[in-house]
């Protein structure tokens, strides 16, 4: 499995960042996707899920601000940032679940939101 991030980078407080995640090695439509991010001193949290059926999941500190998709015939899965803000700073991850549990994950892009 391989899972590769694009799209991070250095964006203002107040505005917007689309992430990408291209998956190989695996049958993408089966996989329950999902992006998470680690802050530097903190623990690696969750961002948002998109199940295969399409199903997604943001916890409150996103919810109306992300939007995640994804695009089964290019094995891609997506996280729309808006209205970013100063504590979304962190590298952002993508993994795959087959078995419900996520095993797979990417090398991280790294987003940075300034005042």
């Amino acid at each position: 499995v391989l899972l590769v991030e694009s799209g991070g980078g250095l964006v203002q407080a107040g505005g917007s960042l689309r992430l990408s995640c291209a998956a190989s090695g695996i049958i993408f439509s089966a996989y329950d996707m999902g992006w998470f991010r680690q802050a530097p001193g903190k623990e690696r949290e969750l961002v948002a899920t998109i199940s295969r059926g399409g199903n997604t999941y943001y916890p409150d500190s996103v919810k109306g601000r992300f939007t995640i998709s994804r695009d089964n015939a290019k094995n891609t899965v997506y996280l729309q940032m808006n209205i970013l803000k100063r504590e979304d700073t962190a590298v952002y991850y993508c993994a795959a679940a087959n078995t419900g549990r996520y095993d797979s994950w990417g090398q991280g892009t790294q987003v940075t939101v300034s005042s």
